[in-house]
């Protein structure tokens, strides 16, 4: 008897996972189409004379038990001290006992320390917005008086959450949604958060609110091992040493042992569909069309490419909803700096004395810069030179077509270390060396077309042998252990021979799913 085939397209988390927990669980043999000439994503490493940049940022944290244990099977947690807490003489990791040491193996996954903070007006507030001392003296007394009176009258006057904007204001009240997310989320989206739906808040930050953060701190002292906490408010995470393409490119070659097919330099431009099953994919392929055919499909392309695919396979309403869904895309700057002109006032130590945030989000309004990452404090073993020099990733969100996306490399870098510098980050003089990257698609937006978007889900779970994973796959902002989990219940799905698609649609839709962790898992990760 002939072995089954699997389709995948993609060769993201969800099309990775799904090809191995296909091999590794079932006789069928996937078969991996990827666009790009690498695996992993938008989750990828992208490597520059020695750097590393991780184009996103990711963090390796989930409440999911079997997505938990992938990564591990894949990587175990540290054993021995990293780079940067021998220099430091730090010893504030619970390390894994017999794990491997980072200095000598790279198949490792590190602990590191989550420090994620706010930059405006010049100066560091918490993320999420903290009620301390130093938040209230760098806001001013007259912003502080307006926020706490904004605060309070969002407790007792909740508005209908018809907007993200709305969204925002019950949970933090208008003064700090002014100060702190407005700006933030505009230049994310490039809309005004009241033109955009609430779910975006409802999928990322769920329970969190001011209130949850003060009690966090508040608490702290108290908790139980059992005590539950924001997924928002982790201390510290697991990262693969050399970034996160570096566990999704362990996974493409356990693929490959196993007897599974990654073909890059593929893209798919068109899905054969016939009596409500997908019978084939047409793919470019150095200037070629090649055709293959399976038993299972695993679709994690735009939802807006897919159904262009199908051409008059789809139905007219279901194709115009779906090329209407709108996406954001991505630029990132990678900077190579002699030193930061900010300093570290925290008491966290770090190498250099760098401040010791992971990322910062950039509430200035004068400028277009959305996060800056320090891949420093990612994983030293990201810097070539992580003692005497700090490596660091500018983040702005553009439209495929606009100013920023055609505007050239030498150029763009250019304006990149201006606006840096321009809010007194960095010195001009101090750069090194520099390198841009674009990504297209990189989020997936709600607003547009999105509101009719259950017509295009139904019509997508109805094609019998067609399953719609990861981020792009179901237009659904999901984390990366989102978009695996995604995987993981439709390959569940095909053993069980259930052909309900509901549960793959459905992971992080619940409240608890992303909102709640326990603080004993969560020092497990």
């Amino acid at each position: 008897m002939q072995n089954k085939t699997a389709i995948i397209i993609g060769a993201g988390p969800a099309g990775l996972t799904a090809a191995y927990c296909l091999l590794k669980e079932t006789d069928i043999k996937p078969i991996i189409l990827e666009e790009e000439p690498f695996v992993g994503g938008i989750s990828r490493t992208a490597e520059h004379n020695g750097n590393r940049m991780d184009i996103g940022g990711h963090r390796f944290f989930t409440k999911n038990d079997e997505v938990n244990a992938l990564w591990r099977e894949l990587m175990p947690i540290q054993g021995a001290p990293s780079k940067d807490d021998i220099i430091l003489g730090t010893t504030d990791k619970a390390l894994a006992e017999g794990g491997p040491d980072p200095e000598t193996e790279d198949r490792v996954m590190l602990i590191r320390r989550r420090v994620s903070r706010i930059y405006f007006l010049k100066k560091f507030f918490d993320y999420p917005i903290s009620l301390k001392a130093e938040t209230f003296k760098n806001m001013g007394l007259g912003r502080t008086i307006k926020a706490g009176f904004g605060y309070v009258g969002a407790t007792i006057f909740k508005k209908e959450e018809d907007s993200l904007r709305n969204f925002y204001i019950n949970r933090f009240g208008k003064p700090l949604y002014e100060m702190f997310f407005e700006d933030y989320t505009t230049k994310l989206w490039g809309r005004d958060p009241k033109d955009i739906s609430a779910d975006w808040g409802a999928q990322r930050v769920k329970g969190l609110s001011l209130t949850k953060a003060v009690w966090n701190v508040l608490s702290k002292p108290f908790r139980g091992k059992s005590s539950k906490v924001e997924t928002s408010l982790i201390e510290q995470y697991s990262y693969p040493k050399k970034g996160p393409g570096q566990l999704y490119e362990m996974m493409a070659s356990e693929i490959e042992r196993m007897g599974g097919t990654i073909i890059k330099g593929a893209k798919v431009v068109g899905i054969n569909t016939e009596g409500g099953r997908v019978t084939g994919v047409s793919a470019l392929q150095n200037g070629e069309t090649v055709e293959y055919t399976g038993d299972e499909f695993f679709s994690t392309m735009p939802v807006k490419d897919l159904v262009a695919g199908m051409g008059d396979g789809a139905p007219a309403e279901v194709r115009r909803i779906a090329e209407g869904l709108p996406y954001r895309d991505f630029i990132t700057v990678g900077l190579l700096v002699n030193k930061l002109q900010i300093t570290n006032k925290t008491k966290l130590k770090t190498v250099g004395d760098i401040v010791p945030d992971c990322w910062i989000y950039i509430q200035e309004r004068e400028v277009k810069l959305g996060r800056l990452q320090i891949f420093n404090n990612w994983s030293p073993y990201m810097v070539k030179d992580p003692e005497n020099t700090v490596w660091i990733g500018l983040e702005y969100f553009c439209d495929e077509g606009d100013d920023m996306w055609n505007m050239g490399d030498e150029e763009f870098i250019k304006f990149a270390k201006g606006e840096l510098a321009s809010i007194g980050i960095i010195d001009e003089s101090d750069v090194l060396d520099a390198v841009r990257i674009k990504v297209k698609k990189a989020y997936p937006a709600y607003f547009d077309t999105y509101s009719e978007f259950p017509k295009v889900r139904e019509f997508l779970s109805g094609i019998d042998n067609l399953w719609c994973i990861g981020r792009n796959g179901q237009h659904k902002y999901n984390n990366m252990d989102h978009s695996m989990l995604t995987a993981i219940e439709a390959v569940r799905a095909i053993k069980s021979g259930e052909r309900d698609k509901t549960a793959v649609w459905e992971v992080n839709t619940e409240k608890e799913y992303h909102e709640e962790k326990t603080e004993d898992n969560a020092n497990k990760q």
